[in-house]
């Protein structure tokens, strides 16, 4: 039968690997409290700003704010996303400790990350001798250091320096996401054909949770906020300000 999404894996995994991302946004998201919002002190002046510059309601301000402190959540679990779609590809395994992926015949080790400025420094050298364990153990192997989002396509030997010290290994690559998809796949456009089939994918999952009654994933930091508001009658804006700033001069008299 024709998949209705993309060639090189089956359209159930596609649509569980879709399920699994959706359930880590869940998780961010409900995991998400009043005390996690208010942690690290919100620009409230910004978000004056940001509901009337951008005409949001108080709900979607929230929900703007709430994004983007779990942002790093997100990015990681997108990472994890890539791995699976990978995995499902026939020849190639999810690792479960250790490199991300491999290939069956254990030629081929990746380590994958989401974007390209989310590791330096030691952890670049951490990610290097991992791989390069994984060469020794395995003579006709190579290993690659995927980044999904890069700063242009790459498929070259990975060669750094860290505290003056060289890291270089001729079976070492470093590999931007469209060759890491068109290495794994072997179709020239793997990742473009998943950017476009991913809409119509996300929409027929999303279709799955409305049959079955499910809604819209909420924060626990917004229930808590519309609680504190039915009690104290304050507006949205205003609970959060005092929340965050009612030892401050006149704050009080919110």
């Amino acid at each position: 039968m024709t998949n209705r999404y993309v060639t090189f894996v089956t359209d159930e995994h596609l649509i569980g690997c879709i399920s699994e991302l959706y359930t880590k946004y869940a998780k961010a998201k409900e995991a998400f409290t009043k005390r996690d919002f208010n942690k690290n002190k919100v620009d409230v002046f910004k978000m004056l700003f940001d509901k009337r510059f951008n005409n949001l309601t108080d709900e979607e301000l929230v929900e703007k704010e709430i994004m983007r402190q779990v942002d790093r959540t997100i990015v990681n679990a997108i990472g994890i996303f890539h791995e699976n779609i990978l995995a499902g590809v026939d020849g190639y395994t999810k690792v479960l400790s250790g490199i991300d992926i491999k290939s069956d015949d254990d030629k081929i080790f990746i380590e994958l990350k989401n974007k390209h400025n989310t590791v330096k420094g030691e952890d670049k050298k951490s990610i290097f001798l991992k791989l390069q364990e994984e060469i020794k153990k395995h003579p006709n192997s190579q290993a690659y250091f995927a980044r999904i989002l890069d700063k242009k396509s790459t498929y070259e030997k990975w060669d750094f320096s860290h505290k003056g010290e060289a890291f270089s290994n001729e079976k070492i690559f470093i590999i931007s996401g469209d060759q890491l998809y068109r290495m794994v796949t072997g179709r020239e456009d793997a990742l473009f054909n998943l950017y476009q089939k991913l809409p119509l994918a996300i929409d027929d999952f999303l279709g799955l949770l409305e049959n079955k009654e499910q809604t819209t994933i909420q924060s626990s930091a917004l229930k808590e906020f519309k609680e504190d508001i039915c009690i104290s009658r304050r507006q949205v804006i205003d609970e959060i300000t005092y929340s965050n700033y009612q030892y401050y001069l006149g704050f009080d008299k919110l």
